[in-house]
């Protein structure tokens, strides 16, 4: 009797197993849909950007010199401050008797040195008076860059973060020590908000292609010295080879079998493979 129950136990235990393994091999024939997001291809220009780094400074700088040496008797201004043509700046007691020293033209006061009580010579400037208004960029560019560039050229500049338009004075035509080729720029600099010294971005446009098929840069996928994009077909993940003519970061230009209005999965590829059942969450 015992062993009439361990061997119904056994032949029971055994269709269990079978039944599981034939649920699961069902699940595995149930493939998985992944998520994903998708963007339209487009055929359009890209230009490809390049940076040229340079700084700003004053576009006129006007020295405020002394009729004698002297001393400080009293100072009307302080560095930073704003002055105007004919302004009094100091009054100098001097051999020659009291002299007051004015502002040589309208501008902002800097590198005032000098203090009430002290000794002051003419032969250097007492202070400088800067005009922030237009600002100068000054750059150096290679003899490449230098093509890139035209007076009155208009383009965008970045400055402590925030986005300007630079307008090109001046581009030399001759090398500098270095080798390379000054060029100036101006921004309009009505409230004052930029200073000398601050580091700028030129932007300038160094290629532009034309009629190219045009993705985002987040569609691109590189595997094994490849380069591929998915694209969305009958609800399936499509693996399209393709090559990169540019890449920016935003957009890149590919060449491959895609077509201006397919939709290119720009998130959730990484878990793709040639065929995978896709379920596109937007921008389809």
């Amino acid at each position: 009797m015992k062993k009439i129950l361990i061997v119904g136990t056994v032949v029971w235990m055994i269709f269990l197993l079978a039944a599981c393994n034939q649920e699961e091999s069902k699940e595995e024939k149930k493939e998985r849909v992944v998520p994903v997001e998708t963007e339209e291809v487009k055929k359009g220009s890209i230009e490809i950007e390049k940076s040229i780094y340079g700084r700003t400074r004053p576009s006129v700088s006007s020295p405020v010199m002394l009729q004698a040496s002297g001393k400080i008797d009293e100072l009307k201004v302080s560095n930073g401050d704003q002055v105007e043509e004919n302004d009094v700046i100091a009054t100098i007691i001097s051999q020659a008797g009291s002299q007051s020293i004015r502002a040589p033209k309208d501008g902002k006061l800097v590198q005032l040195n000098a203090n009430e009580g002290e000794m002051v010579s003419q032969e250097e400037p007492l202070a400088i008076v800067a005009d922030f208004h237009p600002l100068t960029v000054e750059l150096s560019v290679t003899a490449s860059d230098r093509k890139l560039l035209e007076e009155d050229d208009e383009l965008p500049i970045h400055i402590e973060g925030k986005e300007w338009t630079a307008t090109i004075t001046s581009v030399g035509s001759v090398p500098n020590d270095t080798g390379l080729y000054p060029v100036e720029a101006e921004i309009d600099n009505e409230d004052s908000e930029l200073l000398p010294g601050m580091t700028a971005q030129l932007i300038v446009t160094e290629t532009t292609i034309k009629d190219a098929i045009v993705v985002p840069t987040t569609a691109v996928e590189e595997q094994g010295g490849e380069s591929f994009v998915y694209i969305v077909k009958d609800k399936q993940a499509k693996r399209v080879d393709v090559s990169v003519e540019e890449s920016q970061t935003e957009e890149t230009a590919i060449e491959g079998d895609v077509k201006s209005g397919d939709q290119v999965i720009v998130k959730g590829q990484l878990s793709l493979k040639d065929g995978s059942q896709v379920k596109v969450a937007k921008g389809e």
